[in-house]
């Protein structure tokens, strides 16, 4: 019945495309995190009327973060074929698209990171100060623990704007299932192909959601 309906469809190469695309979810979402989270704390900052209240610096990060933001992800995937090569030795499968969707993902969980932080108490930041506390102190004991349901949200929101690049990527052979549906779907014409990857997808997508949405009501004190 389903090699009827699905004739196209070879299963190992879905399960490895599947693969595919969770290595590229996983490792791209541990870098943008490892550099975006420390952008946005640099960026909430650097802010107005924050602890380091520096406008020349805040200017500066938010017009890097606000141009990187604006290149559509397909251009930018072009555009870091040299430096991709360089980094990782290939532009192609997996590993090839991890760099960009780094680079296209950290400036948006940057900015979310950011916006979670300002809704931080400022009472909080107050009292920890009058204590004594260290800016370090203050980031680490206060600000993060306070702002943990709104940057676990930013890191949903990031994960599953990831899913959406990693199936761009298979444009230029990124791998995955965005590489199937490329190749399959769309250059042979093999619509039930289509159809697996994109229910794979969004599959992939409401479980982000559904475990996001869990780990904020689960944090939250509200």
């Amino acid at each position: 019945m389903l090699e009827t309906l699905l004739p196209n469809v070879f299963w190992p190469e879905i399960w490895q495309a599947s693969l595919d695309t969770l290595a590229m979810l996983g490792g791209s979402l541990l870098f943008t995190v490892l550099f975006g989270l420390p952008l946005g704390v640099l960026l909430f900052l650097s802010g107005p009327r924050q602890l380091f209240d520096n406008q020349p610096v805040y200017r500066l990060l938010s017009l890097v973060v606000n141009v990187l933001r604006s290149v559509p992800f397909v251009i930018l995937l072009i555009l870091m074929i040299p430096l991709t090569e360089l980094i990782v030795g290939t532009s192609l499968g997996a590993l090839g698209a991890i760099p960009p969707l780094v680079v296209g993902a950290t400036p948006l969980f940057a900015r979310l990171a950011e916006t979670a932080l300002r809704e931080v108490d400022r009472g909080i930041i107050e009292a920890t100060q009058a204590m004594g506390a260290t800016t370090r102190q203050i980031v680490l004991n206060a600000l993060l623990p306070e702002a943990r349901p709104g940057l676990l949200a930013a890191l949903t929101v990031t994960a599953i704007t990831l899913v959406s690049y990693t199936a761009m990527s298979g444009l230029i052979g990124g791998g995955g299932l965005g590489d199937l549906a490329v190749r399959y779907g769309y250059q042979r014409y093999q619509p039930d192909v289509m159809a697996v990857t994109v229910v794979l997808l969004l599959v992939l997508v409401q479980v982000l959601q559904g475990v996001g949405d869990r780990l904020v009501i689960r944090f939250s004190r509200k």
